[in-house]
């Protein structure tokens, strides 16, 4: 409730989750929002201009750009999402074990984190395209088998603050079960940080799939993605404008609003990063916050 309260006095911050949600919910419903048949081929109206029908105009095979802008939502935004979920999920899962029992445990797996961490991200997710091959499906394991690593060492730092704490030595002297104590006193306070870190990824991630489907990496024709549409529009860059301009703009304006209400997350889980009366007050106490918000944001 309280993070619903600071985030709902930031204009900025409503706006931007106000322009996810809308985003995911036409996303969920393409089927019944989009006006025609994205894959629908119609070679009379090979790059149509705009009109009532087709209000942004059709491809170069005669399709509806507003119906395959409307079907690159999942892609380029839903099934970015379910991966950024399942690497959080493990990563958590992972840190939580290694910031809570620490000793031989947290050493063996943070070893295996700092190897997986040693390879460039988008090396190894070139690398995993290569290998697997090029799709969407390949991206996202490749998204899933990178990114676990990194959060699981955030996530672990951030549970480490916390274990030390007076109140969870006294749960352990009470005899409390651990997996106790980890969901009901430390999942709950280190949940901000798991936040902040996952939406700022979440534009990373999603600039990598638009990006690798641009090079013709990422999910293939017929399917629609904004990025593959970008690399579709190409050849008629300058003389039809328009047709890289409708995903252009929708990859801008989504990505942005990940990156603002990460930013506005950040406030209002942490009200110390608040400016009051023009003054700007002192930084959040936890670094590991800052240092994985900033890597998160490239």
């Amino acid at each position: 409730m309280r993070i619903l309260k600071n985030l709902s006095r930031d204009k900025l911050a409503m706006i931007s989750l106000s322009i996810i949600l809308a985003t995911i919910i036409v996303g969920i419903f393409a089927p019944f929002i989009a006006p025609h048949d994205p894959g629908a081929v119609n070679m009379k109206l090979r790059y149509a201009s705009s009109s009532w029908t087709y209000l942004l105009g059709n491809d170069h095979l005669g399709r509806c750009v507003l119906s395959r802008l409307i079907y690159g939502i999942r892609p380029s935004v839903l099934w970015v999402l379910v991966a950024l979920a399942l690497s959080v999920l493990i990563g958590a899962i992972i840190g939580f074990v290694a910031g809570y029992f620490k000793g031989r445990v947290d050493a063996w797996i943070m070893r295996i984190c700092d190897i997986m961490l040693s390879f460039p991200g988008y090396v190894m997710t070139l690398a995993v395209v290569g290998i697997l091959g090029a799709g969407l499906e390949n991206i996202l394991i490749a998204f899933v088998w990178m990114k676990w690593a990194w959060f699981a060492r955030v996530i672990r730092t951030s549970v480490m603050q916390f274990t030390d704490m007076d109140y969870v030595k006294f749960a352990k002297a009470s005899g409390i079960p651990n997996l106790r104590i980890i969901t009901r006193h430390i999942v709950p306070v280190t949940f901000a940080d798991i936040a902040v870190i996952a939406s700022g990824a979440m534009c990373s991630m999603m600039l990598q799939v638009s990006g690798l489907s641009f090079l013709g990496l990422g999910i293939q024709a017929p399917h629609a993605e904004w990025g593959m549409m970008l690399n579709e529009a190409r050849e008629v860059m300058f003389s039809r404008p328009e047709l890289m301009l409708a995903p252009g703009l929708a990859i801008v304006i989504v990505v942005s609003a990940f990156n603002f209400l990460s930013d506005a997350l950040q406030v209002a889980l942490d009200p110390k990063l608040m400016t009051s009366q023009g003054k700007s007050v002192q930084p959040h106490e936890s670094e590991v916050r800052k240092t994985a918000y900033e890597y998160s944001r490239g």
